[in-house]
């Protein structure tokens, strides 16, 4: 389950000032309704995808001793 800001916050802040965890979980949600966004729903799915890939993704190469090497957005 998620815990963390809302997209009503989220919504008032720049993509770049997000958590990896609040981009990866947001992104999901919104891969799963994908078919029936509108074009501002269509929009807000853009830019966290752009956000994603100016952070250079959010995949880790390497797992650590306490990490993962995928990120977890619970």
């Amino acid at each position: 389950m998620y815990v963390g800001r809302d997209m009503t916050e989220l919504s008032m802040i720049p993509k770049s000032e997000w958590k990896d965890s609040e981009l990866a979980f947001f992104h999901h949600s919104f891969q799963q309704i994908a078919p029936y966004l509108n074009a501002e729903g269509q929009t807000i799915h853009r830019e966290i995808i752009e956000e994603i890939e100016a952070r250079g993704g959010l995949k880790r190469n390497e797992a650590t001793y306490t990490q993962g090497t995928q990120l977890s957005y619970d």
